[in-house]
């Protein structure tokens, strides 16, 4: 069965030597404790010698009909080896445990926070679904490649050396024919790694078109229902999943083959082991125990070899894997670390310059929009639905960059420094599971609990919070012991803001879900949060543009008009026909 061609990444993945950097970088202050663990390795797989080579003693002691005193050692030997190897294993397996735990949480934090930058434009194109894909899958495959896959690539490889210095120790011509397997070994890698390397790539990649089908189908399912759109949905998910599976079948196809040629190559060396051993001990240049010891050196590296070759398989999956975690790192933008840009006139206001945009590939939805804002003044931006009012709300709060042209705030562009002095309020809003307190410390860590309550007070969410079991301290979201309605969570994110203090605010119809007997409540929380800021209130009711300082009219991604709401209303324009159907609709 020929898979379907993957369709290109949103996100970028990175390169092999992007990736090696970032891992280096992980790394750092970690070295001493690498080498103390690898040091451990090598001691635990010196013991791997000393089994054998008692075997082999107590065999030629039989042999030659030796008295009992000379199994004394050997029999010691073999008694003391598991316990020192338990010793050496255990400290191997902690050092290793300090190492690669502290650096796969290193990366993983580093690919969350990357993530919890990138632009909206970016992470909605591909679907969210890539994202999570790569910030949990992904990560937690490194993670358990970095924590078992390290630690037995290291200890096969050391213990390999270890026995073909055994075999070289006995008779040179031990050690030339258990090489006779190298080269079988050696073909069989490189097939594998030529092969396998792609359909590791492709098949992460493919779990993300996954991911993002299933959450696309969970997201939308009250509307799936109601259009009956299920059945088609349905086959789309049904399609991503057996993208996916046809690259699982495929890699799970070559590793079958790759353990089968792996067993041809330990039929191969151990047969010319036996063959040596026998013409060794028939010449009389080496004796039956050393022949022994030679024949159990080689069976007793066939789970090393099978280890550590098959450990590129977990590599070549944790590979790939780490390059689209690094990829997830790249594709955040960087941290602008001045603390006060040259180019920053504090009091210029919020400047919105000929700005279009588009969404990837489509049609242009917003067409030359210039505005300008003076510090502390109200502009309500009213429209159709599809005028573009949200897309504008979402630039001039620096979440995603405008195709062309450029909004700034004192001069500083809104989606780099100056975005941490905006703040952006939807009707879309999340509770985290937790206090309420601590969805309000979401905005400001250090908020003192008088802080809290002077913002629920000041939004009007005081009464209902008091009447909660325990009050702020009650726990809330999915799962918490009190349920709140999207009115209560609205107000929540509106005193969230409160305290964050930021000098503009952006909201985005932030009321719009509220009824006709919260309507009143929570336009006056709204004021409260724009008080004595620079505002951009997407409104959704006229009301809320009748006390700005200025309305800005949109139509089909253009400005129709601009004004005082008293003087539009006056002109008998676009502006004037929203406000005449509200007052109707009203009456």
């Amino acid at each position: 069965m020929t898979a379907p061609a993957p369709a290109p990444a949103t996100l970028p993945v990175a390169t092999a030597r992007q990736t090696r950097v970032r891992l280096r970088a992980a790394l750092r202050g970690r070295w001493p404790a690498l080498w103390a663990a690898l040091a451990a390795l090598v001691l635990d797989s010196a013991l791997t010698l000393a089994a054998p080579a008692a075997i082999g003693r107590i065999t030629q002691a039989v042999a030659d009909h030796r008295g009992t005193g000379a199994l004394t050692a050997p029999v010691l030997l073999l008694a003391a080896v598991p316990v020192a190897g338990a010793l050496t294993g255990w400290a191997a397996t902690v050092l290793l445990a300090r190492v690669v735990l502290t650096v796969t949480a290193r990366l993983r934090e580093e690919a969350v926070a990357s993530a919890l930058t990138l632009p909206v434009d970016l992470v909605e194109a591909g679907g969210t679904g890539d994202l999570v894909s790569r910030v949990s899958g992904d990560t937690e495959r490194v993670s358990d490649a970095a924590s078992g896959a390290l630690g037995d690539f290291c200890a096969a490889a050391l213990t390999i050396a270890s026995a073909l210095v055994g075999l070289a120790a006995l008779d040179w011509r031990f050690a030339a024919a258990g090489l006779l397997a190298v080269p079988v070994q050696a073909y069989t890698l490189r097939w594998y790694l030529r092969t396998s390397r792609p359909l590791y790539a492709a098949g992460r990649a493919a779990d993300g078109r996954r991911a993002s089908a299933l959450l696309g189908a969970f997201t939308a399912l009250p509307t799936l229902r109601a259009l009956r759109l299920g059945p088609g949905r349905l086959a789309r998910v049904e399609a991503a999943s057996a993208e996916a599976m046809t690259y699982e079948f495929r890699a799970t196809r070559a590793a079958t083959r790759f353990y089968g040629r792996l067993n041809i190559a330990e039929l191969a060396g151990l047969s010319a082991i036996l063959v040596v051993a026998y013409a060794l001990v028939r010449s009389g240049a080496a004796g039956i125990g050393a022949a022994t010891t030679a024949a159990l050196f080689f069976v007793g590296l066939f789970d090393p070899v099978n280890t550590l070759l098959g450990t590129f398989d977990s590599v070549q999956q944790a590979a790939a894997g780490l390059a689209r975690i690094v990829g997830v790192t790249l594709s955040a933008p960087a941290p602008d670390r001045r603390e006060t840009p040259p180019e920053e006139r504090p009091g210029a206001g919020l400047a919105v310059h000929d700005v279009r945009h588009r969404y990837g590939d489509g049609p242009e939805v917003l067409h030359g929009i210039s505005l300008d804002v003076l510090p502390g003044q109200h502009v309500a931006v009213v429209g159709a639905t599809g005028s573009g009012k949200s897309t504008l709300a979402t630039l001039i709060a620096g979440v995603r960059p405008p195709s062309t042209g450029s909004v700034t705030l004192d001069c500083v562009p809104a989606d780099g420094a100056a975005r941490r002095r905006i703040a952006l309020v939807t009707q879309e809003h999340h509770l985290f599971l937790g206090t309420v307190a601590d969805n309000l410390r979401l905005a400001r860590r250090d908020a003192s609990d008088e802080d809290i309550e002077t913002a629920l007070t000041a939004v009007g969410a005081e009464e209902w919070i008091h009447a909660l079991p325990a009050g702020a301290d009650t726990t809330v979201g999915a799962g918490g012991y009190t349920t709140l309605t999207a009115y209560q969570v609205q107000q929540l994110a509106l005193a969230r803001v409160l305290l964050l203090d930021p000098a503009v605010v952006v909201l985005d119809e932030a009321t719009a879900e509220a009824g006709s007997d919260t309507a009143r409540t929570l336009d006056r929380a709204a004021s409260a949060v724009i008080e004595g800021r620079t505002a951009i209130v997407v409104a959704h009711r006229l009301s809320q543009a009748a006390a700005s300082d200025v309305v800005l009219v949109l139509e089909n991604g253009q400005v129709a008009e601009r004004g005082h709401p008293d003087e539009l209303r006056s002109t008998g324009g676009v502006y004037a026909g929203l406000w005449n159907s509200w007052v109707r609709g009203r009456g």
